[in-house]
């Protein structure tokens, strides 16, 4: 067991070395954030299976807080609520479940930030169209392979190969986008 710990740990170290480009589109992402907090829009966030834990997990770090005190950003994740998902898959079909709720919640400047490991998500991907369709500025968090990182306006691509590696590097994101919002945190 202790050999399969090792090898996993070793892919992990190896990606963290090509992180420059990842830091980048991060930062980046950062001061679209930035901007719209400043101008009082809303963030919505999405994905499947482990990318919704990491889409809700962005939401409550931002409404509450991550380490420090500071004021809530509204950032909403389009996983949460069983009812409206449960309801929307079965009236329209499971690949609209966020493009509705984005139809009905989004608005021009808007932000909709995209998780899929895969880039293919056809809900994911049905979602971009309606954000874009809305006048939203879309942001994908994806891996290497797949659609997504091509139709959104910024995307965060992990360096690594596999799902595991990629929802880490989410993750990672994640809490570096959180830093850039901590109150001690020097501006972008």
């Amino acid at each position: 067991m202790t050999t399969l710990y090792q090898r996993q740990t070793a892919e992990l170290r190896h990606v963290l070395q090509n992180m420059k480009e990842f830091h980048r589109q991060v930062a980046q992402v950062a001061q679209q954030l930035q901007e719209a907090f400043l101008q009082n829009k809303t963030v919505y966030v999405a994905g499947n299976g482990g990318s919704a834990t990491l889409a809700q997990h962005f939401s409550d770090e931002m409404m509450g807080r991550y380490r420090q005190d500071r004021r809530p950003y509204p950032v909403i994740a389009l996983t949460a609520d069983s009812a409206v998902l449960t309801c929307i898959g079965n009236d329209y079909g499971y690949e609209h479940i966020f493009a509705r709720q984005l139809e009905a919640l989004g608005q021009e400047g808007d932000i909709f930030m995209a998780y899929s490991t895969s880039g293919n998500s056809a809900n994911i991907l049905a979602a971009v169209l309606q954000a874009k369709k809305q006048g939203m500025t879309v942001v994908a968090f994806t891996g290497p392979a797949g659609k997504l990182k091509e139709v959104a306006d910024y995307a965060v691509v992990s360096p690594a190969q596999t799902t595991n590696r990629i929802q880490e590097l989410d993750l990672h994101a994640i809490h570096l986008l959180c830093e850039a919002f901590e109150p001690s945190v020097e501006k972008i």
